[in-house]
């Protein structure tokens, strides 16, 4: 699908060192990150994509820095803490391609994202784009102080004409319990326009039952467009029908998933397609990312990237 004009997006949240299991029991180190992930699929996609974050002035921050810059990222609105380092996580996966992480991210840069003294012109910045992106992730990772910078943030977006985009990731143990983190995504929700929840995390976070009942409670919290992901099943769109994904596949690391069909279905919103035909990219870049090992694998032939349409 290609863009009238590039698209100023700006994603907002944690990234992190990655190891991910490598031949022979050895690992390999990457990096991930929900935000950061769609942010990459993004700028491979053609738009113009900032990511708005903190790292380290250690070799590794700076390893992510040139890394993400040369996918295509604006690094301009990366701040630097001098006290801290990126967190680090990795990923174990079942014979099923099913993904459990191990973090090491209490004291990351990051979670001081709105304290350091730049902020302030970052920020600033981040407000001109047309399109926010961040998660329930990126708010767990804050104090308060900074959840509501964020939130204002998002409001800011908005009030001058943008779209914000909110993903409802719920990692419980980022919480100090379920109705802290339900009260955070309420807040979120009433500045969005576009939701993306998975069925699995609004379980656990509300007990919903199915994604209607999922769609209902997002849309009655103000979001207009609602798109409940059901991994392997496919997703439910805003009109209520379930768009599966164009073929049955056997995952080899389900890490990032989500992300990739983020990435996809905004892309395709933003050039103008319907939901169904969103919906039907952000599958296929998807399931592109699970059979490959990492949360971003390299491109190669079979990404889909170059799309002259959606479907």
């Amino acid at each position: 699908m290609e863009l009238v004009r590039p698209v100023r997006i700006v994603l907002v949240g944690e990234a992190m060192l990655e190891l991910s299991p490598g031949e022979g029991g050895s690992w390999r180190m990457g990096y991930g990150g929900d935000t950061l992930n769609t942010a990459i699929h993004l700028a491979r996609l053609g738009h113009d994509v900032a990511y708005l974050t903190a790292l380290g002035a250690d070799q590794f921050s700076a390893g992510l820095r040139a890394d993400w810059a040369a996918e295509g990222i604006d690094a301009g609105l990366i701040l630097t803490d001098p006290d801290r380092q990126p967190g680090l996580y990795a990923i174990a996966t079942d014979a099923a391609g099913e993904r459990s992480f191990t973090y090491w991210r209490n004291d990351s840069a990051a979670r001081r994202l709105f304290e350091l003294p730049a902020t302030e012109a970052v920020v600033a910045a981040a407000a001109q784009a047309d399109l926010l992106v961040f998660s329930l992730i990126s708010l767990a990772i804050l104090p308060p102080a900074g959840q509501a910078a964020l939130l204002a943030l998002a409001r800011a977006v908005r009030a001058r004409g943008g779209k914000v985009a909110f993903d409802g990731n719920y990692r419980p143990r980022l919480w100090a319990d379920g109705p802290s983190a339900r009260a955070a995504r309420d807040a979120a929700l009433a500045g969005a326009d576009i939701g993306l929840p998975t069925l699995e995390d609004e379980a656990a976070l509300t007990g919903a039952a199915d994604a209607e009942a999922v769609a209902r409670e997002w849309g009655g919290h103000g979001v207009d467009e609602v798109v409940v992901k059901l991994g392997a099943e496919g997703c439910l769109c805003p009109d209520g029908h379930l768009v599966a994904p164009p073929e049955v596949l056997r995952p080899l690391d389900t890490s990032g998933a989500g992300d990739a069909f983020n990435a996809g279905y905004l892309h395709a919103r933003m050039a103008g397609a319907p939901p169904g035909e969103a919906a039907m990219l952000g599958h296929r870049l998807a399931g592109w990312v699970v059979l490959r090992r990492g949360a971003v694998p390299a491109r190669d032939d079979a990404a889909p990237y170059a799309v002259s349409s959606p479907v």
